[in-house]
């Protein structure tokens, strides 16, 4: 339910809330613009959208809350999932026998309202509330996540049997006992969880002396989550090694597993490696978020002459396209929305992994199995004479993938892979090292995409602008000048701009979220192989040279990618200068 134009503008007249010239002209801007006066009203500063709400209230009805001083319980306000409160401005804060009251920003979200009904059972009473009381209620999820989580793995931490005390050895069976123990299948499940809710891409559990170090690395920044008792060791290895199928008497090699899970729709797959140290056995688990799918080229980060050059080697039926970058860098993404636009009927995709990261339909999916023969060069070999269309490699690492590669190439397909340099330009140098032919090279190669990962700015970011002595330290790294021109082709700033007129933005610290940051994107840099590169490459120039030419050709490097970023507002200079200078 929303408040009619007329009832608004007699509401506003009568309490003499601003003056009747402002009325006309904003009932006027909301003809032009076919908006509502509301809308009108905000977009031209007359009121705030806080303001907006307070009347609506009055008018509609609908009680006002704020939740600035208002202690929420944890099970009350857990009753709708982060994501969700966060995509809808949704808060749960008061529940009684057959009734849940919930604060919003907009009552009239009739599906988020809904979803809230179906999930808890209850009657739902809708309340309206302001921009502080929500962002103050979100962060309430993380704060309370940590505490809750901590008292019921400490809990259950307490609960654990000792098996052996005396430090023997201890057998096959007993591990199996140790890994079915309540206790530890709580504490387990509770880490997944708690990971998967803080969007974490790793779990690391650290032996150490006299405890246990549970770190999560969310947003590509390592974190401490909590410390357990050092008993709780090997109750949490045992039972990490039932749910990964792995030996559990085997302590003194490296073992590799995987398991899922499903949490709230959402399946989860991990990865899971284990290294014997010095304390105990030290586990690492990525996670692989399963059903993550509409993936687009521009959602990843990708844009203007960046975007036009990967759509034309797509569009190409032969050739390679190489993505480059350091671990963790999202290159698997990245060939993964590539692969999701070529994924149409009429091709045969293959693909030779290590591992398989997300399962694609209609894609055939190799896992290299090294220890029984099946590398990159074997199953690259075979996957040769299964007619495919479209192959990708999941990493060309020696002279015998490169070249089969390029034969791949040269005889009707289109190859994907990744390569370890730090720069687009530097694949060439690099595939040259292995032995790859200039000539073949210069034949075979499309575009070489160099990436690393930035974390996002969260919305109550704080904006500035370049002092002269920022823009001309900034200008020794960058050519901003360049930066400035896409971004007015691209019209995110006007013609006629100067950076006088670009805000750039730092995060804000202990507000939305605990550093100003919310998930991450790529910065990327596309060189595409030009008649220009060509002659270049088999001139053997140096990688520098290479990207001279590029930049000469258009192409903007990633840390110009990342300025021209930072303009728009989705991320800071001193992140994209941090991830560079990693």
């Amino acid at each position: 339910m929303r408040i009619q134009d007329d009832q608004l503008k007699r509401f506003i007249l009568d309490a003499g809330l601003i003056t009747k010239a402002d009325i006309a002209e904003a009932e006027k801007i909301a003809k032009e613009e076919k908006r509502t006066l509301s809308e009108a009203l905000i977009s031209h500063g007359h009121m705030t959208e806080d303001d907006m709400r307070r009347v609506e209230s009055y008018v509609l009805g609908i009680p006002f809350v704020s939740l600035k001083e208002m202690k929420i319980d944890f099970e009350t306000l857990t009753l709708i999932p982060e994501p969700v409160a966060r995509t809808h401005n949704i808060i749960a804060y008061k529940k009684s026998e057959d009734t849940l009251e919930v604060a919003m920003l907009d009552t009239a979200d009739l599906p988020a309202i809904d979803f809230v009904k179906k999930k808890v059972g209850l009657k739902i009473q809708p309340r309206l509330t302001d921009t502080e009381s929500m962002r103050g209620a979100l962060r309430m999820y993380q704060k309370n996540l940590k505490d809750e989580f901590g008292d019921l793995i400490m809990k259950d931490a307490s609960e654990l049997k000792v098996l052996n005390e005396e430090g023997e050895e201890v057998s096959e069976k007993e591990l199996k006992k140790m890994a079915e123990d309540l206790p530890v299948v709580r504490i387990v499940d509770t880490l997944l969880r708690h990971a998967i809710i803080q969007g974490a891409s790793d779990i690391h559990i650290e032996p150490m002396e006299e405890e246990v170090l549970v770190r999560y690395r969310i947003d590509g920044i390592l974190n401490d989550a909590m410390k357990l008792p050092k008993i709780a060791d090997s109750s949490i290895v045992a039972r990490l090694k039932v749910l990964s199928n792995l030996k559990l008497d085997q302590k003194r090699l490296p073992q590799d597993g995987r398991f899922k899970m499903e949490m709230d729709g959402q399946k989860v797959a991990f990865r899971v490696s284990m290294l014997p140290t010095f304390y105990g056995e030290k586990v690492v688990m990525r996670l692989l978020r399963e059903n993550r799918s509409g993936f687009s080229l521009e959602g990843i980060g990708f844009h203007g002459t960046t975007l036009d050059r990967i759509h034309r080697a797509t569009r190409a039926t032969t050739g390679i396209i190489l993505v480059t970058g350091p671990t963790g860098s999202g290159k698997s993404t990245t060939l993964y929305t590539i692969l999701d636009l070529l994924n149409t009927p009429e091709v045969n995709i293959s693909t030779i992994e290590d591992p398989i990261e997300y399962q694609m339909p209609r894609v055939n999916q190799s896992q290299v199995k090294p220890d029984i023969g099946f590398t990159f060069a074997a199953g690259l070999r075979s996957l040769m004479r299964q007619d495919p269309d479209v192959i990708m490699v999941g990493e060309i690492r020696d002279e015998e993938t490169a070249s089969l590669a390029i034969n791949a190439a040269l005889t009707g397909h289109l190859v994907l892979a990744t390569i370890h340099t730090n720069s687009a330009s530097g694949t060439i140098a690099r595939l040259t090292d292995m032995g790859a032919e200039s000539f073949l090279l210069t034949s075979t190669l499309r575009v070489a995409i160099g990436q690393r990962l930035v974390r996002k700015l969260a919305d109550d970011k704080l904006p500035y602008i370049l002092t002269k002595a920022e823009k001309d330290e900034l200008g020794e790294k960058v050519n901003l000048d360049l930066v400035l021109a896409a971004l007015k082709e691209e019209k995110v700033v006007n013609d006629d701009a100067t950076w006088n007129d670009v805000p750039f933005y730092h995060p804000k610290e202990k507000g939305e979220t605990e550093d100003g940051y919310n998930g991450r994107m790529g910065i990327h840099e596309v060189l595409e192989v030009s008649p220009g590169i060509r002659e270049m490459v088999m001139a053997e120039k140096t990688g520098e040279e290479l990207q001279e030419q590029a930049r000469k050709e258009g192409m903007l490097t990633m840390i110009e990618d990342g300025i021209f970023k930072a303009a728009q507002g989705l991320t800071s200079i001193e992140e994209v200068l941090r991830v560079i200078n990693e």
